[in-house]
């Protein structure tokens, strides 16, 4: 059972609605949905989460709070939608890269991993820094309680795909101490990323190296795992 299943089992239903009442269909409804997401992005850089609130969002979106209603109950659900958005937008660079990584002759030195880090870095970057509103999103998922599982499975979902690509260069390694590093260097690049996109003035590919660094050093633990697991077949092997 992974780290998302078991949350999900012990963490609380939220007691604010969450739920789109219903996804547009016709133009014009998409046209007021993605309207009210871009005002609420928008509005979040100006007044933040707490003084945000459906009527400010209205009134700057020009139409009437039944016309949002029809779509958001409050404007924690209008957050959740950009904060899944947003998830998902970092997960398809990471994807994109993973594939691009898949077709690469990777040779498992150092360089080649902290240089595979690096541009993966680099790319869920650039993808969050497209997005609307990314900076004042992000913090909006870390400073409401209601809207923490939306980045927390998003990352447990990260993790689990990295694990599944990379269980099998590290065959001798206990599945639950992997997964927990996966997890936990999944939270370290979330966290320089934000780093990075929260404070433009500081250079991004510095950042970006120096994160890589990081998680490969603390990797390292595993391959030296493998080598010591290694040492002892072939010195089994040398005694038959």
């Amino acid at each position: 059972m992974n780290s998302a299943t078991r949350r999900k089992k012990t963490d609380a239903r939220p007691a604010i609605p969450l739920d789109t009442k219903q996804q547009p269909m016709q133009q014009r409804s998409v046209e007021t949905f993605e309207l009210i997401l871009e005002v609420t992005s928008r509005l979040l850089g100006e007044v933040g989460v707490e003084r945000l609130s459906t009527n400010l969002v209205c009134a700057k979106a020009g139409i009437s709070p039944p016309a949002l209603y029809r779509y958001f109950p409050n404007k924690y659900a209008i957050l959740k939608e950009l904060g899944e958005r947003l998830m998902k937008c970092q997960n398809k660079a990471y994807r994109a890269w993973l594939e691009e990584e898949k077709a690469l002759n990777y040779d498992g030195s150092r360089e080649a991993s902290i240089r595979g880090l690096r541009d993966m870095q680099a790319a869920i970057n650039a993808a969050t820094l497209a997005f609307p509103g990314a900076v004042w999103i992000m913090r909006a998922l870390r400073a409401v309680p209601t809207l923490r599982h939306i980045r927390l499975d998003s990352h447990d979902d990260v993790a689990e795909t990295s694990y599944e690509g990379l269980r099998d260069r590290y065959p001798s390694a206990d599945p639950e101490a992997l997964r927990v590093a996966m997890r936990l260097s999944t939270e370290v690049m979330y966290a320089a990323t934000e780093m990075a996109v929260d404070n433009p003035s500081m250079d991004g590919d510095i950042i970006n190296t120096e994160v890589a660094e990081m998680v490969v050093r603390y990797y390292d633990k595993f391959v030296e795992g493998e080598e010591r697991y290694a040492a002892t077949v072939k010195k089994r092997k040398v005694k038959r």
